[in-house]
Parts: structure tokens; sequence; C-alpha cells
């Protein structure tokens, strides 16, 4: 009796063999782990303690970043936190992230994080950016022009509401 099975699961790259996760992919995971054991340590500090702890973790972060991502994520910072100062800066994935009541809203990705050509800007499902059926969630980033950092402003205030 022929199999039933599709031969389109044997064809194409979806064929490929899984190798699991990237070295970078585990990376981050890693980095993950050690945040979520530092935002248990902190536990029993005020809020404004933990809040500033974690933004000196973002800015460590920031800090430590080549040359080009390191501009781009200090001025998506100093974005964030003029236009939306109710969100939080925060480590995830080892990337400074911004939330909303612990839940990430948006987050700077560094280009050599995952060995990109560019850096990115992301927006959660927490972000309000919803406009019809379909809408960007990421922008790709080499350089911050003047019009850029108005619109990543704009961005950002709607996607806090």
């Amino acid at each position: 009796m022929p199999s039933t099975s599709s031969s389109v699961e044997n064809s194409g790259p979806a064929a490929e063999k899984y190798e699991g996760f990237t070295a970078e992919e585990r990376a981050a995971m890693k980095e993950h782990a050690r945040e979520q054991k530092k935002t248990a340590a902190r536990r029993g500090s005020s809020r404004a303690e933990k809040e500033a702890a974690a933004e000196q973790d973002v800015l460590a972060k920031i800090a430590e970043m080549p040359e080009a991502d390191r501009v781009l994520a200090e001025r998506i910072h100093e974005i964030v936190k003029a236009v939306a100062p109710g969100l939080s800066p925060k480590l995830w994935y080892g990337m400074p992230a911004y939330a909303r009541d612990g839940k990430v809203v948006c987050h700077f990705q560094s280009a050599e994080k995952f060995r990109s050509r560019y850096a990115t800007l992301g927006f959660s499902d927490q972000a309000e950016l919803d406009e019809g059926a379909m809408w960007p969630t990421a922008f790709a980033l080499k350089e911050l022009t003047a019009a850029d950092e108005q619109l990543i402003g704009a961005l950002v205030k709607r996607a806090v509401g």
C-alpha cells in the first residue's frame, strides 16, 4: 500500500536536518537564565532599587557593544526614556529591553548578537502598534537620522498607548 504522507515534507529547505539551536541562540538563553537569577536575587529590594539596578545592567550591556551598535543602542535608550518614562529598562535575552508591568514592549538587538548586517528595534505583542490586519513589529537600523529618531519616538509612544 502506498504511503499517504506528503512528499512535501521530504523536499526543499525544510528537509534539511535540524541541528538544534545556534550557538548565538544558546548564548542568549544562557544570558536569560543569568538575568532571571539576578532578578530573583533582587527580591526584597525596593522597586526603585530594582529599577535602578536593571537600568545599570542595560547600560553596562550597551557599553559592551561594538561602537556602531553602541551608538544606536544609546540613542534608542535615550529616546525610549524621554518619550515613555513609564517603561522600565531591563535585559531580555541579553538585549536592552523596555517593559511595562514586567512585560517587554520593545527591545534593541545589536547586529553583532546574531551576526546580522544590521541592528534591530523590535516590538512585542504588548506594543499597541496594531494597524489593520498587518503591521511591522521590527525595524532594521544601520544609523539614525533626526527623522528616524522622530519616527522611533512616535512608534514607542504609540506602543505604550
